[in-house]
């Protein structure tokens, strides 16, 4: 299975940035850890750089054609150090999919879900129309990088969020008829 994992805000786009982190760096480190977790596992894995590398956005939408999942790790921010939760942004034919990644990124940082149980339907996204989602991909809002608590609990269990994303992507989805 191909899989295609990118970290947002590549090149020089810092991303979200608060108290020293940025939003780059923080989800290139996350988005390695993923792909090395999934090509252990005997995946095949495209990323948006080398290890440590972030390229811009319009590299990224190259390598979603063929992929079995695709998947850019963000941030979320907010003027409010208060706000806090996961959500993972799709298009329909992607919720369960995108619920699933959200309930267990959330299990790991103990962070409530946002949206529909995790889900956010780019067409209620803040951000409309997004060209990652447009072609096919998902984008996880992990965690609040404007969140001190929420921040420290993903730097204590980045490893672990990694883990889970990566569990969360191959098992198999329950049909119900």
């Amino acid at each position: 299975m191909i899989f295609t994992i990118t970290a947002g805000h590549g090149g020089t786009d810092p991303g979200a940035v608060a108290d020293g982190y940025t939003e780059r760096d923080l989800m290139t480190t996350l988005r390695d850890l993923v792909a090395a977790k999934l090509r252990a596992a005997g995946h095949d894995v495209r990323t948006d750089g080398a290890i440590g590398q972030n390229l811009p956005l319009a590299n990224a939408l190259q390598l979603i054609p063929g992929s079995a999942l695709a998947l850019e790790l963000h941030t979320n921010a907010a003027a409010n150090a208060a706000a806090q939760g996961v959500e993972v942004i799709s298009l329909p034919q992607h919720k369960r999919r995108a619920q699933r990644l959200a309930a267990a990124i959330a299990g790991v940082l103990g962070a409530p879900l946002r949206g529909e149980k995790g889900w956010i339907d780019q067409s209620q996204s803040a951000r409309g129309r997004l060209a990652y989602v447009n072609a096919g991909g998902l984008i996880a809002e992990v965690f609040f990088i404007s969140n001190p608590a929420e921040r420290g609990r993903y730097l204590a269990r980045y490893w672990l969020v990694a883990s889970a994303i990566a569990a969360a992507l191959t098992e198999p989805l329950e049909i119900h008829s």
